[in-house]
């Protein structure tokens, strides 16, 4: 049983506007989740059979689903609400087959499939693991290639890597078709709900207690549709209007250092040994050792 499964559910393949793209930020993120300091942990990516993944790094596995693309996935093509709940039902039916491949695990993060963690996450997790779990409010926006991160102290309404749950508090069904499509949505779809959720069930999520993830922001497959940081805070005619926003938001820009690199980015993943580890007869020996 590993102390933190991190659950990577990733979009039907034709809900990609560039799968290359994906698939590079996909092996990142993976890279990102292989640099914990502990070592009681696994990963699995929940992806449609016949994706074309990455290489895994070790610790990792693929869960295969048959789900349809999500025919809302463009925001732009309907009713804004409607996007919202096809998107939490997509999101969370790949949730909840992650988490029933790995349902005797002591906690659960679900990591976006572009974003970053700390290194530092599950060494917390296992000093303090009677907890209910945590929200992550204090984290970075990060664009692509920027040398340079920008601080949020309320990382958890922005991103949906934000939250580290105890596996019993979901109440997870016995089987997928046992699942209403409401607790899908709800519960495993949206970060923003299940925290308050728990809350109002007396089971409240503490606030970690440092910066834990890095929300990678602006690129053209983004789900949210965020923009570039530099664009959003520093070049356009807004600054000119607010200049107190742009001295608050200089204040909060944190320049990315060897340190940070380390602690968020993890290292490139070796093909060669990732491609041994995502064998099937390796993969059923890592799950043997897992447990």
């Amino acid at each position: 049983m590993a102390l933190v499964t991190f659950i990577i559910p990733v979009r039907h393949q034709a809900n990609a506007s560039d799968w290359g793209a994906l698939k590079a930020r996909l092996s990142q993120t993976m890279a990102s989740i292989a640099g914990q300091s502990n070592g009681d942990w696994r990963g699995i990516v929940v992806a449609n059979e016949g994706a074309d993944l990455p290489p895994l790094p070790p610790q990792f596995s693929v869960e295969r689903v048959t789900f349809p693309p999500n025919q809302l996935h463009d925001m732009a093509s309907a009713d804004r609400e409607l996007v919202y709940d096809a998107f939490r039902l997509d999101k969370g039916r790949r949730v909840l087959s992650g988490m029933l491949a790995a349902r005797n695990s002591r906690f659960f993060m679900i990591v976006d499939d572009d974003d970053f963690v700390s290194s530092n996450i599950v060494d917390y997790v296992s000093r303090n693991s009677d907890a209910n779990g945590w929200k992550i409010d204090l984290g970075f926006l990060w664009s692509e290639g920027a040398s340079f991160l920008l601080q949020t102290n309320e990382f958890a309404k922005l991103c949906g890597t934000s939250l580290i749950v105890r596996s019993d508090l979901y109440r997870l069904p016995e089987t997928f078709a046992d699942a209403e499509e409401d607790f899908i949505k709800s519960m495993l779809g949206s970060h923003v709900r299940i925290a308050n959720i728990l809350a109002e069930a007396g089971t409240p999520l503490r606030s970690l207690p440092f910066r834990g993830a890095i929300y990678r922001v602006g690129h053209s497959g983004a789900h949210s549709k965020s923009s570039d940081l530099l664009r959003t805070h520093f070049l356009n005619k807004s600054v000119i209007r607010h200049p107190r926003r742009l001295i608050r938001d200089l204040m909060r820009v944190h320049m990315l250092g060897d340190g940070l690199r380390r602690e968020f980015f993890g290292k490139p993943i070796d093909s060669a040994a990732a491609a041994r580890a995502s064998h099937p007869v390796e993969q059923f020996n890592r799950q043997q050792e897992i447990g």
